[in-house]
């Protein structure tokens, strides 16, 4: 699979548990590590799990397996790493509060600073 398919593939398993204020972002430009990050939101810590579970397992069904899930003790932020997609599911609260789109689109701004000067 590409990375639009496992992108598009992860938005629909998020989708399916009803999943909130879902977000892809393009992190190609920033970073080696990853090329998409996914962050959605989830009501209850339960949610937040049956989220990641439920991307684990229909990514997996496609052949795309996860590298590692981490949070799922708390449930409050889980990370799901899937190689070249990053997903995260987290509780409105610590989503308004760790801001990742705002951290990862200030960095892109930085870059096409130094990008334009240079």
């Amino acid at each position: 699979m590409d990375i639009n398919e496992i992108t598009a593939a992860v938005v629909d398993a998020l989708e399916d548990i009803k999943g909130q204020d879902i977000v892809v972002l393009d992190t190609t430009p920033l970073t080696s590590m990853f090329d998409r990050m996914v962050i959605a939101s989830a009501d209850s810590t339960r949610q937040t799990k049956a989220l990641a579970h439920n991307v684990q397992e229909k990514l997996k069904e496609k052949g795309v397996p996860d590298q590692g899930i981490e949070g799922l003790a708390s449930g409050e932020w889980v990370l799901l790493d899937l190689g070249s997609v990053v997903v995260h599911v987290m509780q409105p609260a610590v989503r308004q509060y760790y801001n990742l789109e705002e951290l990862w689109s200030a960095a892109q701004d930085q870059r096409n600073k130094r990008n334009a000067a240079g």
